[in-house]
């Protein structure tokens, strides 16, 4: 015992002087190249005295980064997180020129702008020789990337003398925010992710299997739905609530905080995370205790809670600081580098990518990736029992250079070697950890509807309302999850996304999200039905559903019940809807049950519109200003995939397993009440919601059947301050999740089907 700790003692000392040496060494090297940077008297010093001005400067700014760099960061809270960022060179150099005024005989001098360059080179240098030396040593290891995470370790199971490796396993789930499952066989086959290639090729590694979103194919409506069991009335990215005249969007933390606590109250389940779990990167919490860069907690107060929580560990190493200081100036300028070479070669087809867009794409596939991606490291040295993470860089880059872009394939690229990372720690963690990759949507590539139609949605619905239409197409708003980000971390507040609000309540609303467009009436209560719209405007819904760029529409008629309109006065009641036939026979199997599914949700808006989809080349055309678009139904956008470890159950018996259940449920469930079979005709896993139940069972078999450790919060959010209000679904002393016992699967009464060269089974 004594040994070891002698040992570690002495690696650790061995450590510091070779940090200290090479930051000498790069102070000397600086100070021949940098006129405007000395080390030396006026008079001149011999090797010697120089050598030790120079280890003299290096340490006393390794001593001022590790004491004061971190008080200064906690101190820079208040000040938005790119800012924060910004400010790393400035203070980086700053602290550089203090510690040359510490040096004796004020032999170390510089000019500010010398210092800032001389300081972030010795962050990378210390940064790189300390990493170096570490990675062989596993407790170096952990306590270096353990400050990298923001969290509480107090009741944590590592703190409490938690299981060893040889315990039940954690488990990480990364999603790959809108990679599609067609997308990552490509990337994986072309040797763009080595990474998921190995796991996919090792025999005894991963599980590949794609499965079917809702109508709804984005991030708010899978997440929330993977995350907290629940979608319900979720139509859309943003849609319309006439009751309250306000327009929910699932990127703004209100409404986001507002989509979880109608889950939880729907399900009386704080979450998928809610035992012992830390959420990372996502717009919903999941009920973990562990929060960074919440979207759904952004708006909340109190300690922790805070979305720029999560940015405290990571840049309060000023070598990790400036490091994606640096990156996010190079993906400033290769997105720029880029964009221009797009317009060079007359890329079609293209949107338009100036502004403030470039820093957009960097904050996403460079500051949220490296924060998102130390909190998960930090999380498996802690020994959590489930992580989730979102990593957004593929969808922000594919929204606007398209799916199969070079562009997007690059960040694929870095994506992986992310997953690397993570999976090289997680074999060095005092707690086995399983990994779990999926993502909540995938892309469907296309011209924009305004690109191909010289119009946008807005427009068509004027038109065809007999309403003015602006010369100038007033395009819609992105509905990127990202640009809401990056507004957050810069404290300013985020637009609802539309001029609707203010608009007459004698105009309709019409709103996008990716291809699926959702048009209100604000000044008809209730769902306005065919008849009303008929009578106000009669060429209305003839026009949308008679338009090339558009495949069908979902309203509800008076006489016929909800109908779906189709190009050339195709009209089929919901319930004869078809898969094979009809308006919907191009969108593929589920599309009829989506629709369905869609059209009893209390807030579905009065017309739904779909684009068309072309199978040929599978496109779509966003009302949007993206070439690679989500939202509704057509090709690889409701196709995610999930990946998972063969020790783990597969999916489908999962869902076997609970057919019987859910065929109780349907039989009892209430009127207008939404119940989804976990097992459709033609099997695969259906709708988010199945794809949580897997996740959930997943949680059981590696940790066995838990009581949550509270029951009094509400939001799922971990020590939550809020009660569960009065009469609401779960209010009481008891109002925690009940721990379900794990029963045996039955024996599965199909044959697996063999993977394919890529491990993909159907």
């Amino acid at each position: 015992m004594a040994d070891g700790k002698w040992r570690r003692a002495g690696a650790t000392l061995i450590r510091v002087i070779a940090v200290w040496a090479a930051s000498a060494l790069t102070l000397l090297a600086l100070a021949g190249i940098l006129p405007d940077f000395r080390l030396q008297s006026d008079d001149g010093d011999t090797i010697t005295r120089t050598a030790f001005t120079a280890a003299w400067g290096a340490g006393a700014f390794g001593l001022l980064s590790a004491l004061v760099w971190p008080v200064l960061v906690r101190a820079l809270l208040i000040v938005p997180a790119l800012v924060l960022g910004a400010l790393v060179f400035f203070l980086n150099g700053s602290l550089l020129l203090i510690a040359l005024r510490l040096i004796p005989d004020g032999r170390g001098d510089a000019a500010p702008e010398t210092a800032v360059v001389v300081a972030a080179v010795m962050s990378a240098v210390a940064s790189a020789t300390s990493t170096a030396f570490a990675v062989r040593d596993d407790d170096a290891y952990r306590r270096r990337l353990s400050r990298l995470a923001y969290r509480r370790r107090r009741g944590s199971p590592a703190d409490q003398g938690g299981p060893g490796r040889e315990g039940p396993p954690g488990t990480v789930f990364i999603q790959l925010d809108g990679v599609g499952h067609d997308a990552l066989v490509a990337a994986a086959a072309a040797g763009l992710m080595p990474t998921v290639a190995g796991w996919l090729a090792d025999s005894s590694g991963h599980r590949l299997t794609p499965w079917r979103t809702d109508w709804s194919s984005q991030t708010g409506a899978s997440q929330l739905a993977i995350l907290h069991g629940s979608n319900h009335d979720v139509p859309a990215f943003r849609w319309y609530e006439k009751e309250t005249r306000t327009v929910m969007v699932s990127s703004r933390p209100a409404s986001a905080l507002e989509m979880q606590r109608r889950a939880i109250e729907r399900t009386r389940d704080g979450g998928l995370l809610t035992i012992d779990g830390a959420s990372r990167g996502n717009l919903f919490s999941g009920g973990a205790g562990q929060l960074a860069l919440v979207l759904s907690m952004a708006a909340r107060r109190g300690k922790g809670s805070r979305s720029r929580a999560g940015y405290f560990a990571y840049f309060s190493d000023p070598a990790n600081a400036t490091r994606t200081a640096l990156s996010f100036v190079a993906e400033v300028v290769r997105e720029i580098g880029q964009s221009t070479r797009a317009r060079a070669r007359k890329v079609t087809p293209r949107v338009k990518r100036g502004g403030l867009y470039p820093f957009i794409r960097a904050f996403a596939t460079v500051v949220e990736r490296d924060v998102v991606v130390a909190a998960v490291l930090g999380d498996l040295f802690a020994g959590r029992t489930a992580v989730y993470a979102d990593l957004v860089a593929y969808d922000e880059v594919a929204h606007h250079s398209g799916p199969h872009s070079r562009d997007a394939e690059k960040v694929l690229e870095r994506l992986d070697r992310s997953l690397a990372l993570i999976a090289k720690i997680a074999d060095r963690t005092p707690r086995a950890y399983r990994i779990v990759l999926l993502s909540d949507h995938g892309q469907s590539p296309g011209e924009t509807f305004a690109g191909k139609y010289g119009l946008t949605l807005k427009d068509l619905v004027r038109a065809g309302s007999g309403l003015p239409v602006p010369r100038r197409a007033q395009r819609t708003r992105s509905a990127s999850e990202a640009r809401d980000a990056v507004r957050i971390a810069l404290h300013r507040p985020v637009e609802g996304g539309v001029d609707e609000q203010a608009a007459k309540l004698s105009d309709p609303i019409v709103l996008a999200s990716g291809n699926l467009g959702l048009i209100s009436f604000p000044d008809i209560g209730g769902r306005a039905s065919r008849e009303q719209i008929d009578r106000r405007h009669p060429a209305l819904l003839s026009t949308l559903a008679n338009h090339p760029g558009i495949g069908f529409l979902l309203v509800r008629s008076e006489e016929h019940g909800s109908v779906v309109l189709g190009p050339g006065g195709a009209e089929v009641p919901i319930a004869e809807l078809s898969d094979e036939e009809g308006p919907l026979a191009v969108f593929g199997a589920g599309a009829a049950d989506a629709v369905r599914r869609t059209d009893t949700f209390p807030h579905v808006a009065d017309i739904m519109v779909n684009s068309m989809y072309d199978p040929g080349t599978g496109t779509v055309h966003a009302f949007e200003e993206q070439i690679g678009s989500h939202g509704g139904l057509g090709g690889e956008q409701s196709r995610p995939f999930l990946l998972w470890p063969r020790g783990l159950t597969d999916p489908l018996d999962i869902m076997a397993a609970e057919s019987a259940e859910s065929a109780e449920s349907v039989e009892s469930a209430e009127p207008g009440e939404s119940v989804s079979a976990p097992v459709p005709p033609g099997g695969g896993l259906v709708g988010a919601e199945a794809v949580h139940r897997v996740l959930t069972r997943w949680l059981q078999e590696s940790s066995g059947p838990q009581v949550p450790v509270r029951a009094e919060g509400f939001a799922g959010a971990g020590p939550v301050d809020e009660p569960f209000p009065p009469g609401a679904p779960g209010a009481g002393p008891t109002a925690a999740r009940t721990a379900r016992a794990i029963e045996p699967l039955p024996p599965p009464n199909r044959q697996d089907p063999a993977p394919d060269a890529t491990g993909t089974t159907a």
